[in-house]
């Protein structure tokens, strides 16, 4: 049984009567955005304005400020303890606000840091995230894109790439278009983490902003792009809802 089972659906709102209405307002604005947008990044571009000018942490996935503090940390000690350095080059696909990012970039030597994100609306927040953290001598680069073929960045130009809940929000095709190009600009000996929402039953997904994926659809379609990819196990032991993947170069 999946999310969009009418069966599962009914039982989750006799458990959870408070999130019916939160939902309804939901799926309206979401109808009415896809309305409005031709493809799966305008869309979502478009869900992330609006998400953000209410709440920019919410809008990362943040219920209250301690878990984004919480939510941050766990992937900063996650990625220093599997082999991040000071003097690594790292992109992160999705930066969002800096939940994880500020970390990063107080960590990594001056200018070591590249954020990414579809949501302009989001790097703004993402501007004052630098600001308040007393980050702005570290120089980080922080770009907006509108996909995800990297095509104005050099080759082998990062030890570490890191996304974090993006692919949990990204249809096939769009995963796919990362796998396609993220080899080119990895260094030799260098990884890509990525988070996804796992299932073991059908894919599916839920008001087209999150989809669910078995890990063996992720590892074939980034084997058939070269890269080889392992499913890290350990991370399953933290306190968060999605799973873990690391590429690398052949």
């Amino acid at each position: 049984m999946t999310r969009t089972d009418p069966i599962h659906q009914i039982r989750y709102a006799v458990r959870h009567p408070d999130r019916i209405v939160p939902h309804v307002r939901r799926l309206a604005r979401d109808a009415w955005l896809r309305l409005r947008t031709t493809d799966h990044v305008s869309y979502y571009r478009a869900v992330m304005k609006s998400d953000t000018a209410r709440n920019p942490e919410a809008a990362v996935g943040s219920k209250s400020h301690d878990r984004w503090l919480a939510l941050g940390k766990m992937q900063f000690d996650y990625l220093v303890g599997h082999g991040l350095r000071p003097g690594h080059r790292m992109l992160e696909i999705g930066c969002g606000n800096l939940r994880a990012g500020r970390l990063f970039i107080d960590y990594l030597d001056g200018g070591g840091y590249y954020g990414l994100d579809i949501s302009p609306d989001i790097l703004i927040a993402a501007q004052r995230t630098l600001t308040e953290y007393g980050l702005r001598d570290k120089l980080p680069h922080l770009t907006p894109v509108r996909d995800l073929r990297f095509e104005f960045l050099p080759d082998a130009s990062f030890d570490v790439v890191h996304a974090h809940s993006v692919f949990s929000h990204s249809p096939l095709h769009v995963i796919e278009e990362c796998f396609a190009h993220v080899g080119r600009i990895m260094r030799p000996g260098g990884w890509f983490d990525f988070t996804f929402d796992r299932t073991e039953g059908r894919e599916h997904q839920v008001l087209r902003e999150d989809f669910y994926y078995r890990t063996e659809t992720l590892l074939d379609l980034a084997a058939e792009h070269g890269l080889a990819g392992r499913f890290m196990e350990d991370w399953e032991r933290l306190p968060h809802k999605q799973s873990k993947i690391r590429i690398t170069l052949p």
